[in-house]
């Protein structure tokens, strides 16, 4: 069996980050290294953001996943920049997979939080009639998900190499900032649009229930 480019890369940057995870993990102290003082400033940041977004009580639901797509996508993105390696993200079927996880999870957290009844319902509110136009709109908004990414990093490489053909190497600091800035835009575009499916297929639902605190004795 033949596997291309981008599966290996896909493998790659999850076992990288699985590992620096694992790592991450075991060396939490009371009094954080510059290291674990910039994963909780990261985690922060991300928590924050799902927050802004989703009801409160649904963050410590939701973050783990949206949380995860970004830094897999942003790593994706930036996986162009070192030699030999084909960034996942400018493979259309690559995107097409992460649109698909972000289709079934908003379906996920939609039924979770509304229950499978109220969340169907409102395909056919306020008619029937606008069921096929629900559908439509599911379908094409995730089209437009996996086509806007794989695009965007597309250009972004075809105009690198424009450049280097043209100016030679008297510019490869400044297309080097430019591909980090870009990974990190499309990154965290492709995560707040599924942050945004989400929290509008669990608007109207009943709230969640506050996350239970374990006592400490």
């Amino acid at each position: 069996m033949n596997l291309s480019a981008t599966i290996l890369t896909t493998w790659a940057i999850m076992a990288v980050l699985a590992l620096a995870a694992g790592w991450t993990s075991r060396r939490l102290r009371p009094a954080p290294s510059r290291w674990q003082a910039a994963v909780e400033a990261a985690t922060s940041l991300i928590e924050n953001a799902v927050a802004d977004v989703v009801p409160a009580a649904a963050v410590r639901t939701v973050m783990p996943f949206v949380g995860t797509l970004w830094i897999f996508i942003l790593f994706s993105n930036l996986a162009g920049l070192v030699p030999g390696l084909h960034a996942p993200t400018q493979d259309l079927s690559a995107t097409a997979a992460l649109a698909l996880l972000v289709f079934l999870s908003t379906h996920w957290f939609g039924i979770r939080t509304r229950g499978l009844k109220a969340y169907l319902r409102h395909y056919v509110e306020p008619s029937v009639i606008l069921l096929p136009f629900h559908v439509i709109s599911e379908l094409t908004r995730t089209l437009a998900l996996a086509i806007r990414l794989f695009g965007n990093m597309m250009s972004l490489d075809m105009a690198a190499m424009l450049m280097l053909l043209i100016a030679g190497f008297l510019v490869p600091v400044p297309l080097l900032l430019l591909h980090v800035v870009e990974a990190l835009v499309q990154a965290y575009i492709f995560g707040m649009l599924a942050l945004i499916y989400i929290a509008g297929a669990m608007e109207a639902g009943p709230e969640l229930p506050p996350p239970q605190e374990k006592e400490t004795s």
